[in-house]
């Protein structure tokens, strides 16, 4: 039986695909966006998050800890060298003050969950999203996950970045019935320094899944300073276009700084929290390059 990290199984979801979802997080990422809204999920591991602005100093934490890893002071904070995140303190919380990010969960366990709303789905033309992270760096889970959707009849939808191997995109391509594949950057060398990685495996996965018929829906976080200029835009609408076909569009995601307070809890230093979020007259212009160029663009509320 499958298993995978689950930071959280999010029910009645509205921008995750269509109609009403349950989106499912899993832990574990192969890229390193600057501007990621989810840092609590690049890592595979469980960790522990700290909000010091809820924190009481009760000490309660501290006292459950088996590694001695919550270090007092005004504001207590975790030893990352010694925490191996038990969660222990996590629930000796009354506060929340401490979060552990990422429990075990089997595939069967995940669908019992994810299928009490079924009738949420059946009204409203949704189902399940498998987020993250990568879903796919848990293929095993996401197949048994997604057999077990299809035969309750539930909607199943992938969130991708596109950089897995092909195996693992040919093996989940016949239980999904939507991808939502990201294009972040065109060139090469801006997404290497953006993301971490080359582009490379990413624009063959996309093409790999365009030729196979699958039901594609591409998706673009719009980052200021990094990809809300015409030229990636135009890039990325000409990919699309060459990939032959006329279903094809893409949905544009305007930065947001949601994500910024678990880069704290987690230790860790937002890279873009000076940026301001886009204006509407700049997303405008981002789309109509789009749409000039006969690619069907749509903007995430």
């Amino acid at each position: 039986m499958a298993s995978a990290i689950v930071t959280n199984i999010q029910g009645y979801s509205i921008h995750d695909g269509p109609g009403i979802r349950t989106t499912v997080f899993l832990k574990g990422c192969p890229l390193r966006c600057a501007w990621c809204a989810n840092p609590e999920n690049l890592r595979p591991e469980p960790e522990t998050g700290f909000f010091a602005n809820l924190c009481r100093g009760c000490g309660h934490c501290a006292a459950a800890c088996p590694e001695g890893a919550i270090l007092p002071g005004p504001e207590q904070r975790i030893d990352r060298a010694k925490c191996r995140s038990h969660g222990a303190c996590a629930a000796a919380c009354a506060y929340k003050a401490l979060v552990r990010y990422g429990t075990e969960r089997s595939a069967a366990e995940v669908f019992d969950k994810v299928r009490r709303d079924l009738p949420f789905y059946q009204s409203s033309g949704g189902g399940v999203t498998l987020s993250g992270g990568e879903p796919l760096t848990h293929p095993a889970f996401v197949e048994e996950l997604f057999d077990l959707c299809g035969e309750a009849g539930i909607h199943r939808c992938l969130e991708t970045c596109g950089c897995v191997s092909r195996e693992v995109l040919a093996r989940i391509t016949p239980c999904t019935e939507l991808f939502l594949f990201d294009l972040k950057l065109m060139d090469p060398a801006a997404h290497r320094r953006w993301t971490g990685v080359s582009n490379e495996m990413i624009l063959a996965n996309a093409r790999f899944l365009a030729e196979r018929g699958a039901a594609i829906l591409f998706r673009q976080p719009l980052i200021p300073g990094v990809n809300d200029d015409g030229e990636n835009a135009a890039a990325t609408a000409a990919f699309i276009r060459s990939l032959g076909r006329e279903d094809l569009g893409i949905q544009l995601m305007p930065f947001h700084r949601m994500g910024e307070s678990k880069y704290r809890a987690l230790g860790e230093t937002y890279a873009f929290g000076e940026a301001a979020p886009l204006t509407e007259e700049r997303i405008a212009k981002v789309r109509k390059i789009y749409l000039d160029a006969g690619v069907a663009c749509t903007v995430s509320k």
